[in-house]
């Protein structure tokens, strides 16, 4: 695609929050002007199958939701590192959870990043938002949004009975940008 500023695949296992990911992502490009596709997948099992999608962003009319090689790849888990890691681009950025992947990534033409985002969000108090802590060290690498503007994403999306949740979620991609920016 010619002028996406972004063509991500965000992947790990249904109940980490990969698609609270990129729907945040998709609404905070949306709100600071760009054009935006969000285009989530799931196995049959939603909590413990796997689950990925994937979001463009771009200054123009996005064609096409469906993604072949991304520019960047949010990973969970070893299964989809295992699932996407050929699929990114030549010099794309890798960005992993390595609470959960022990092994390296096996291609050395690509910019690898490595957070222990789960460890993270266990700091913080609740594991579930290491979805987050990954936000935060995406935004951090790729300044394609703004760390302000994921505040508002959030507080707009989060359902009624999660919006308890949005001052944990705020601080977790906080610390994931500040992970990554020192």
């Amino acid at each position: 695609m010619r002028n996406a500023l972004l063509q991500l695949i965000i992947s790990g296992f249904g109940g980490q929050g990969i698609l609270l990911i990129g729907k945040v992502l998709a609404h905070s490009a949306m709100l600071e002007g760009k054009h935006v596709t969000w285009f989530p997948s799931y196995g049959a099992e939603i909590r413990g199958g796997t689950a990925n999608c994937t979001v463009i962003i771009s200054e123009e009319i996005i064609g096409s939701p469906a993604v072949r090689s991304p520019d960047a790849l949010l990973i969970m888990n070893k299964v989809s590192l295992e699932r996407f890691e050929q699929r990114l681009k030549p010099h794309g950025l890798l960005i992993m959870n390595t609470s959960l992947i022990k092994n390296p990534p096996k291609r050395s033409d690509i910019e690898t990043v490595k957070i222990k985002a789960t460890d993270i969000a266990k700091g913080l108090g609740n594991s579930q938002a290491a979805n987050m802590v990954m936000l935060g060290a995406l935004i951090a690498k790729t300044g394609i949004i703004n760390l302000n503007t994921v505040s508002t994403a959030l507080k707009e999306t989060a359902p009624a009975y999660k919006k308890h949740l949005i001052p944990l979620n705020e601080e977790a991609c906080k610390k994931g940008l500040e992970e990554i920016a020192d």
